[in-house]
């Protein structure tokens, strides 16, 4: 039978991203991701429930994370869960994380840093574009004929 594990999320950083190298000098950073869903008791009464998830992500995309990511910033995770389990102090303990394998930052540029600018001087398209540890560089923009506003206009959101 063939299986499928993927997740895609969309919250905001619980703590400033953690980087870290393995002892080959492989970047791993560490993110907490806290996802908001909003629901109808019974009642009809609305509650916010918070539901909070580790992600890793490694290589450039790591230090992608670290550079461009504090406290607070909202951002898109895609990737897969992964069971990680180990033995402490006799006991046997698992918990579920998500391994990220692609992440777009969100917000506006004063925003999705909270409120600060970039950590670095890289230009702008890359600090407040996505990326994806698949593509060497940010993939080519379509470009559209004048007056085309193309995919993706406010008109297009339904709400």
């Amino acid at each position: 039978m063939a299986s499928f594990n993927r997740v895609i999320l969309v919250g905001n950083l619980t703590r400033d991203p953690d980087l870290r190298y393995t002892p080959s000098g492989m970047p791993v950073c560490e993110l907490g991701l806290a996802v908001n869903d909003r629901r109808k008791t019974p009642d009809g009464e609305w509650i916010e429930e918070a539901t909070f998830i580790d992600v890793t992500f490694w290589a450039k995309q790591a230090e992608v994370c670290s550079q461009y990511l504090s406290k607070g910033s909202p951002v898109l995770v895609e990737g897969r869960l992964k069971m990680d389990q180990w033995e402490q102090d006799g006991a046997k303990r698992s918990k579920l994380r998500v391994v990220g394998e692609r992440m777009q930052m969100l917000g506006t540029r004063s925003a999705g840093n909270g409120g600060q600018p970039p950590r670095s001087t890289r230009n702008e398209s890359e600090a407040y574009g996505s990326y994806d540890s698949s593509y060497s560089q940010m993939p080519p923009q379509r470009s559209t004929p004048q007056g085309d506003p193309g995919p993706g206009t406010m008109d297009d959101i339904p709400f």
